[in-house]
């Protein structure tokens, strides 16, 4: 088996745990937000499913990434190829950022200081 075979299924492998992360991660989130909606909080429900969910997505994300960089870097190094990484990462890492702040409420270089304690 040639580099080339070995970093096709490197990328394939990235790229089934990713989606596996998003459709794990999301069915793990409804069956905790029902269990929740089950004890009559709905409103928290709401919340556990959209925090579990936004969560499983940016995790997801994350290991797609990896999935077009070694792809970029190892199978096509083309300066095609490389544009066409450098976009994909561009809306995934504004798909991530708008999640994070999201879920959060803050963004993300702020969260050290809202976390701080006071000083007196």
């Amino acid at each position: 088996m040639y580099f080339e075979e070995w970093m096709e299924l490197a990328v394939q492998g990235f790229e089934i745990v990713g989606v596996a992360i998003l459709a794990i991660g999301s069915i793990v989130a409804m069956v905790g937000a029902a269990t929740t909606l089950v004890r009559g909080e709905r409103r928290a429900a709401y919340e556990r499913a959209r925090q579990d969910i936004g969560r499983a997505i940016l995790l997801g994300l994350e290991v797609l990434i990896i999935a077009d960089i070694v792809q970029t870097i190892t199978i096509d190094p083309t300066l095609e190829s490389a544009a066409t990484l450098a976009l994909i990462v561009l809306v995934r890492t504004f798909l991530s950022f708008s999640l994070e702040v999201e879920l959060d409420g803050v963004v993300p270089w702020r969260k050290k200081r809202e976390s701080a304690p006071a000083e007196v």
